[in-house]
């Protein structure tokens, strides 16, 4: 690898543009040993609007257009809608680039193929964002589980709700079309939780053998934002253009394990009151413990000879990257997750490894939320490839 910063393209310079341009931001200041990286090129149709992004995030220039720089970069950051998660990942690598995309891993089964099928042939590094897994607490209850404090494991609950989605009259967007996010709070809401159940115990469980599943719409149509809709120019109106829901507003599913333990899974973006609610719970023989982005520099522990549960912070500079940021109980937040998970990716290009989670467990996640859908269905369980 040469001394050169690795030079980052980005698609995406909303929401997850933000939280990953920041944590690009943070790592020379907390994490002086990540490889050097230059903000190169911003990608977004709206030019304007992708202009002002990059005067703020620090990226050099712009395009309107992947295709015109994506053999230009040594890093590819795609965090843009699902629908385009395949094509430009895929053209990065096939031009020796590395990439980060968002999870989940695409917008359909054969789309998640591809980019794994893509990722075992590339000379770069592929890695999915499930930014969760880098949160400490989160890699403590790991270490937990690992080393036996729970004992045999009997059950996994895994729950994210959210209610930004419960007034009927919030607009619509691209995360109401089938079309462009494949589903709704299933592949949105639930592929991090599914990740983080196989993240934790998968080395003692195994991996799923089967599923049921239910998915739910509560509302079929929603107002057209923006120009399209909203309030109607100089009438002071309200326009009555809507467009139709195509994906879940919210889904459950039961699994089993290989080795018969059991797990339950929920989310919603109709929960009222939750605005990020994400919760991972696991029952063993010999102790259980829960985890709460909510509370996220804690952790909830009972052991074998405890009577009742207690909270641990997680703030010790023992704990998993707690000693590059605060003094021991000075809490870190959610934006401090991407920073980790960015730094852990970028080592791994920087040493030309296999950064996890990869492509082809981003993919295992999505025949996941697939076989949930087909449970769906059917209306029976169905078994996992």
């Amino acid at each position: 690898m040469s001394d050169e910063p690795l030079s980052v393209g980005m698609l995406g310079y909303r929401f997850m543009g933000k939280a990953h341009s920041n944590a690009l931001q943070r790592l020379p200041m907390f994490f002086p040993e990540a490889p050097d990286v230059e903000l190169d090129v911003l990608i977004g149709r709206d030019e304007e609007a992708v202009a002002e992004a990059a005067a703020r995030f620090g990226f050099s220039r712009t395009s309107t257009d992947w295709e015109d720089v994506v053999d230009e970069v040594d890093v590819f950051y795609n965090l843009g809608p699902n629908n385009v998660h395949a094509d430009p990942s895929i053209a990065a690598l096939e031009n020796g680039a590395s990439v980060f995309c968002e999870k989940p891993l695409a917008h359909t089964l054969e789309d998640a193929e591809r980019m794994r099928d893509a990722a075992r042939d590339a000379e770069g590094t592929a890695g999915i964002a499930f930014n969760y897994r880098f949160i400490p607490a989160v890699q403590y209850a790991r270490s937990l589980i690992e080393s036996g404090e729970l004992g045999e494991i009997h059950h996994v609950r895994g729950v994210y709700l959210q209610d930004w989605l419960a007034d009927p009259s919030a607009p619509w967007s691209w995360r109401n079309s089938k079309e462009v996010a494949g589903s709704g709070a299933l592949g949105d809401l639930g592929a991090h939780t599914l990740d983080l159940s196989r993240f934790l115990v998968g080395e003692q469980v195994g991996d799923f053998t089967r599923l049921s599943g239910h998915l739910q719409t509560f509302v079929d149509e929603r107002p057209v934002p923006g120009g399209d809709g909203g309030t109607l120019s100089g009438s002071g109106e309200e326009s009555t253009e809507t467009r139709e829901v195509t994906v879940d507003d919210a889904y459950t599913a039961q699994a089993e394990f290989e080795s018969g333990a059991i797990a339950t899974f929920e989310a919603s973006r109709f929960a009222t009151g939750r605005k990020n609610g994400h919760s991972i719970e696991i029952n063993g023989s010999e102790g259980s413990l829960r985890f709460s982005i909510e509370r996220l520099n804690e952790l909830e522990y009972l052991g074998p000879d405890d009577r009742g549960f207690q909270t641990i912070l997680v703030t010790d500079e023992d704990d998993p990257y707690v000693d590059r940021w605060w003094p021991a109980g000075h809490i870190i937040g959610w934006e401090h997750t991407f920073v980790h998970e960015n730094y852990e990716f970028l080592r791994a290009v920087a040493a030309g490894e296999e950064h996890t989670p990869s492509f082809e467990e981003g993919y295992r996640v999505q025949e996941l939320l697939e076989a949930i859908e087909r449970a769906d269905e059917s209306g029976e369980w169905v078994d996992v490839p």
